[in-house]
């Protein structure tokens, strides 16, 4: 089959133009994205969200990428140009960033994803790529996006859409696609109380990963289109593929494990829960998310710092770290850290105690604190004596956000600490 051929397959990632969709303001990770985009979420010990979606298109052989940004970028934009500097533009590779510039109308940002494209349609001609990968940049997971564009070249179709397999009673949290036996897009619903199962699996549905791949021109044509509709949203789930069911061909990539042939890992660590809940799988022995893998690196910008030190060994006082992952930078001094995850620059000083929680760089944790079931967000100064995860009630008192599940959001708001650096 052509889509094995990695020749075939190289010389469609190279026409390739990939999108990377990185405005939303991700409300739903509440304080979290008070100051930064959604994208720009640290994550995974030293990574940023983006750095998935951008690593995936390294490792697929695309080399001409576009960050778009717009809610409060700047330290998305930071991160991308000291980290993401490495590609070459005699060679035709690129990463560029382009903000929300108001190129169409003179009054008026990005509607939706659609019209997040559509503002920059004059620069996407530019480039004449023969396909347009459009990806959402707040994802995490890891895909070979040159076997999705191998697929819908082959199959001829004007429109693919990366697709994940959910349990029907998660499905209302997604846009639902229906599909016939060949993967042919038949209904797309979003969040919908009844949606469309799979054939002969009525428990399964089909979600969409926000990801597409268009040919150039039937883009272009949608985007007209869906521009002079006076009531759209000028979103792709919302409005363009819908309005395509049953008038183009429209083909579902479902994506799969390449071993296994089950569902892949994805997460969209879009709460503060999801967020909690998949920075903790990472530290488990075989953890379904792999950052050991070799063969399909997560790049980012690597920050020089020291290696984590663990210091002093007195019985009621020893520095240690079990069952927990700890990034560069790194002190535990004389203080237990358990079943947690650490970013960079992270100091826990002497008598301390960290359980099942995740701690965002440049935290200090004074001595004599209790931290259990936590997200601590970058430069929170912890006082001593602090608890924090192990009371509700007491939490909320204290300004924190609990989550349904019970995890504990701080930030350095609400310590009172205003910090004027970016994020």
């Amino acid at each position: 089959m052509p889509d094995n051929n990695p020749r075939f397959v190289s010389r469609l990632t190279r026409k390739t133009l990939a999108l990377i969709l990185a405005g939303g303001r991700g409300s739903r990770l509440m304080h979290l994205t008070a100051w930064r985009a959604k994208p720009a979420v640290p994550f995974g010990g030293k990574f940023r969200i983006v750095d998935f979606p951008l690593s995936n298109c390294i490792n697929s052989g695309i080399r001409r990428i576009a960050v778009l940004t717009q809610y409060k970028a700047h330290s998305l934009i930071l991160h991308i140009q000291k980290g993401w500097g490495f590609l070459r533009g005699e060679f035709g590779e690129f990463i560029e960033l382009w903000p929300a510039q108001q190129r169409v109308a003179d009054t008026s940002w990005y509607a939706g994803t659609a019209d997040a494209v559509f503002q920059n349609i004059d620069i996407i001609r530019n480039h004449a790529p023969d396909y347009v990968l459009i990806l959402a940049g707040d994802h995490v997971y890891k895909m070979d996006y040159g076997a999705m564009i191998a697929r819908h070249v082959e199959s001829g179709a004007d429109l693919t859409v990366g697709c994940i397999e959910v349990e029907r009673r998660r499905a209302s949290e997604f846009g639902v696609i229906g599909v016939d036996e060949e993967q042919n897009v038949v209904a797309f619903k979003e969040k919908a109380k009844e949606p469309p199962t799979l054939p002969g699996r009525p428990d399964t549905c089909l979600a969409s990963m926000g990801i597409y791949v268009f040919n150039r021109a039937f883009l272009f044509e949608q985007l007209f289109k869906d521009a002079d509709t006076p009531d759209s949203s000028h979103d792709f789930g919302k409005d363009i593929i819908p309005s395509l069911i049953g008038r183009y061909r429209v083909l579902a990539y479902p994506f799969l494990d390449v071993r296994s042939g089950g569902q892949a890992y994805w997460r969209d660590v879009g709460t503060v829960d999801a967020f909690w809940e998949a920075n903790l799988e990472l530290i488990g022995v075989t953890p379904p998310f792999n950052l050991y893998d070799d063969s399909w690196p997560i790049w980012t910008y690597q920050e020089q710092l020291p290696p984590a030190k663990f210091v002093f060994d007195d019985e009621d006082r020893r520095g240690m770290a079990v069952d927990s992952m700890v990034s560069g930078g790194c002190i535990i001094s004389g203080a237990t850290v358990r079943h947690s995850l650490l970013f960079s620059n992270v100091r826990v000083n002497s008598f301390s105690y960290v359980q099942d929680s995740v701690i965002l760089p440049d935290v200090q944790v004074a001595r004599n604190c209790e931290i259990r079931n936590a997200v601590i967000d970058r430069y929170c100064n912890i006082k001593e004596g602090s608890r924090i995860g192990l009371d509700q009630e007491e939490d909320r008192k204290a300004g924190f956000h609990v989550t349904a599940a019970g995890v504990t959001l701080v930030t350095p708001d609400m310590l009172g600490q205003h910090i004027n650096y970016v994020r």
